[in-house]
């Protein structure tokens, strides 16, 4: 859980297009958007911030990792299919993860930036 998280980003039109995509199955979408910013979450509810950043010759930006909630299981399989065609890096497929928990279902996806996204669902 979480009440807001900001990610520097390479390519702030890139990481929006991808975001847009990954997190319309989980029930997120764009709600603010300035000239170096943009917010996702559910309506009138940003958690999730964006900021471009330019890294400085030689430096990367730092990869996170992020879980989003998915309302099913189904949820998790069209977070990782939309990620996968917005051009997402696959990390981990849509499955059981028994390690994890006995209902943790879980997909994983590198974003355009390198971070590290996962959608679950705790639900049988």
């Amino acid at each position: 859980m979480f009440d807001h998280v900001g990610l520097r980003v390479r390519d702030l039109a890139l990481s929006i297009r991808f975001f847009e995509r990954v997190l319309e199955p989980l029930g997120h979408s764009l709600q603010a958007q300035g000239t170096d910013y943009a917010g996702f979450g559910t309506q009138g509810a940003a958690a999730l911030w964006l900021h471009g950043h330019a890294p400085k010759a030689g430096q990367q930006a730092v990869g996170s990792h992020l879980a989003f909630t998915a309302p099913s299981r189904e949820a998790v399989r069209r977070f990782h299919a939309a990620g996968l065609a917005a051009g997402g890096r696959d990390n981990g497929a849509p499955g059981p993860r028994p390690d994890y928990g006995d209902t943790y279902y879980a997909a994983f996806l590198v974003d355009p930036d390198g971070n590290n996204v996962e959608a679950v669902c705790m639900k049988p």
